[in-house]
C-alpha cells in the first residue's frame, strides 16, 4: 500500500529508537490489520538492554534540552506540526488500516497532533509562573517552573498517534524528553510518528528526545515503571493496568499520569431536541465501533421520550455501513482483534442472563474479499435495567445499554453510580437542568457537556476523569503542570535577616 512506503513501513522493522534505530534485540512480532486480518509487517522488539540504551540516551538529550529557551524548543514543534500536516493523509491511512478505525477519524486523529503541537507552539512563551507578597520586608518571592526530565508514556491502541502527541508536544516545550511504549497492537503508526518527530530533532543532535522502545509489558513497561528515571509514567489503557503502573510508580514515589477506563453516560431529558440526540448518541457508540475511552456506554432516557429515541436509533443503527475503514462509505470499521469480538458476545450474553433486552445488533459479521478474516460485528442496543452488573463495567465495543429514568433526579442517581467518572453528556432545553448538570452535585466526571455527545474532546481543555478514570488530565488547559515541577524562591534584596511567622532565634 502507497502509505505504507511514503511513511517508511517496511517489512521488519525495528521498534527500538534512541536518536539512532536500533537493531531491536526483543521478540518479534507481527501487526495485523483488523481490516482483514492479513499480516502487515513484523516488528523487532526492544530489548531489555536496549531500553537501558534508550533511557540513558534520552537522559542525557534531556539535559541539554533543558537549557534550549522555551520559546526555541517551541519553534522544534511547530516544524513537527508543519511535517506532520504535509502527512496527514498516509498517517491517516495507517491509522486506519492497523486499529480499523474509518478514514475520517484516521485524518481526525492526526489532525488532533497537529493541533496540540500548535497549542503547545503557543504555550511554549506562556509557561508563567507567580509574584507572590511576602510577609517580611525587602523579601520578594516567586514561582517558577523547571523541566522534569524523561517522561514515559504508554499507549494504547485505539489512539496510536494522538495521546502519544498529547503528550510528547507539552513535554518537550516544557524541557523533556519522552520515551514512548506503543501498544503492540500498533506499532508500526508509533515508528511513522517517531521517524517524522525525530528528523526534525535530529538535525541539532536532539533525537533521542524521542525515544521509541515498543516490546512486551515484562521488557518495556514493567522497567520504564520500575525505573526513578522516569519522573513520571504517563498510561492509558484499561484501569486494572493503571492500578498496577500506579502502585509500582507510587512505591519509587514518582508521578503518575493515569487515563483509565471510561463507562459513560448520555443523559436524554423529555424536552431534549431528539434530533440531536440522536447525532450524538449514533456518534458516541458506534464510532470507533465502541473502542474509545469516550464511547457512549449508557443512554438513560426519560420515560416519556424513550419509546421515540429508541425507534429512531434503531432506524439508524439499520443504516450503519459496515466494512473497509479505508472506504468514504463506511461507518463502523472491525473491532482492533479477535478477543474483543468474543468480549463482546460475552458481554452480551451476560446482558441477557441478567434481564436485558437486544434491541438489535451484536451479531459477528463474516465478510468476503478483501475483507475476509477482518473482525467485524454489529453495533448492539439493550435495553437493561441500571442495576444490571454488567452495566457497572465497561465494555469496550459497540454496546450501547438504553435505561428508563423517571426524572433528573433519578438520572444523576443513575448516572455517577458507576465506579467510572470519564465523559458525560445532557440533552435538555432546560437550562436549570443543565446548570444542575455541570455543577457540584451533578456529573462527578472530568468532562460534562451540554446538548453534544460524549466523545470528540477538544485540545483546548484539559482531558481526562476521575474515579477508576485515574484522575489524570491531558492535552490542553493547565496540563502542562503535570509535566515540570514547581519551585518557590525567597529573594533577600536587604540587610537584615527575619524570619516568616515574626519568630526571632537568638539575638
Amino acid at each position: 500500500m502507497d502509505f505504507l512506503s511514503e511513511l517508511g513501513i517496511q517489512d521488519s522493522n525495528s521498534a527500538a529508537f534512541c536518536g539512532t534505530w536500533m537493531p531491536g534485540e526483543g521478540a518479534p512480532f507481527d501487526s495485523f490489520s483488523p481490516v482483514n486480518g492479513k499480516r502487515i509487517a513484523t516488528v523487532r522488539a526492544a530489548s531489555r538492554s536496549e531500553l537501558e540504551t534508550i533511557t540513558s540516551k534520552a537522559h542525557e538529550a534531556f539535559l541539554r534540552w533543558r537549557e534550549v529557551p522555551a520559546p526555541r524548543r517551541g519553534e522544534y514543534v511547530r516544524r513537527m506540526g508543519e511535517v506532520l500536516r504535509a502527512k496527514k493523509e498516509p498517517l491517516g491511512r495507517l491509522v486506519s488500516y492497523e486499529v480499523g478505525k474509518i478514514l475520517e477519524e484516521g485524518r481526525g486523529e492526526i489532525q488532533e497532533c497537529i493541533d496540540i503541537a500548535d497549542f503547545a507552539v503557543g504555550l511554549s512563551r506562556q509557561l508563567y509562573g507567580l509574584t507572590i507578597a511576602s510577609e517580611r520586608p525587602q523579601h520578594s518571592m516567586r514561582e517558577t517552573w523547571h523541566p522534569l526530565g524523561a517522561v514515559g508514556v504508554i499507549t494504547a491502541f485505539n489512539f496510536p498517534a494522538a495521546v502519544w502527541a498529547w503528550n510528547a508536544m507539552l513535554a518537550l516545550v516544557c524541557g523533556d524528553a519522552v520515551v514512548w511504549k506503543p501498544s503492540e497492537k500498533a506499532p508500526l503508526t508509533a515508528i511513522a510518528m517517531t521517524k517524522i518527530c525525530a528528523e526534525v530533532l535530529a538535525e541539532d543532535g536532539f533525537a533521542p528526545l524521542v525515544g521509541l522502545a515498543c516490546g512486551s509489558n515484562e521488557d518495556v513497561a514493567i522497567p520504564m515503571t520500575e525505573d526513578a528515571r522516569y519522573p513520571l509514567i504517563s498510561a492509558t489503557g484499561s484501569t486494572r493496568m493503571g492500578r498496577a503502573v500506579g502502585q509500582v510508580v507510587a512505591a519509587r514515589l514518582g508521578r503518575c499520569l493515569l487515563e483509565l477506563g471510561g463507562n459513560n453516560a448520555i443523559v436524554c431529558l423529555e424536552d431534549a431536541d431528539l434530533d440531536m440526540a440522536l447525532r450524538a448518541v449514533l456518534f458516541g457508540a458506534v464510532g470507533t465501533a465502541g473502542q474509545r475511552c469516550t464511547t457512549t456506554r449508557r443512554l438513560l432516557v426519560q420515560k416519556g421520550a424513550r419509546v421515540e429515541l429508541e425507534r429512531r436509533l434503531l432506524a439508524a443503527y439499520d443504516q450503519v455501513a459496515i466494512g473497509d475503514p479505508l472506504e468514504s462509505s463506511t461507518l463502523m470499521g472491525p473491532l482492533i482483534d479477535h478477543d474483543a469480538v468474543e468480549q463482546m458476545q460475552r458481554a452480551l450474553q451476560a446482558a441477557r442472563d441478567q434481564g436485558g433486552e437486544i434491541l438489535c445488533g451484536g451479531d459477528v459479521i463474516e465478510l468476503s474479499g478483501d475483507l475476509a478474516g477482518g473482525h467485524y460485528v454489529k453495533p448492539a442496543i439493550v435495553r437493561i435495567r441500571h442495576d444490571a452488573e454488567i452495566v457497572q463495567h465497561e465494555t469496550f465495543a459497540p454496546i450501547l445499554y438504553v435505561i428508563e429514568i423517571a426524572d433528573l433526579d433519578e438520572a444523576m442517581r443513575l448516572h455517577n453510580s458507576v465506579p467510572q467518572g470519564l465523559s458525560s453528556a445532557i440533552f435538555t432545553a432546560d437550562v436549570r437542568a443543565a446548570e444542575r448538570f455541570l455543577s457540584a452535585i451533578g456529573s462527578d466526571c472530568g468532562i460534562a457537556n451540554v446538548n453534544l455527545g460524549t466523545s470528540g474532546a477538544e485540545i483546548g481543555g484539559a482531558f481526562g476523569g476521575e474515579k477508576d478514570t485515574g484522575g489524570g488530565r491531558e492535552s490542553g488547559s493547565d496540563s502542562w503542570k503535570a509535566y515540570m515541577r514547581r519551585q518557590t524562591s525567597t529573594i533577600n534584596w536587604g540587610s537584615t535577616l527575619p524570619l516568616a511567622q515574626g519568630i526571632h532565634f537568638g539575638d
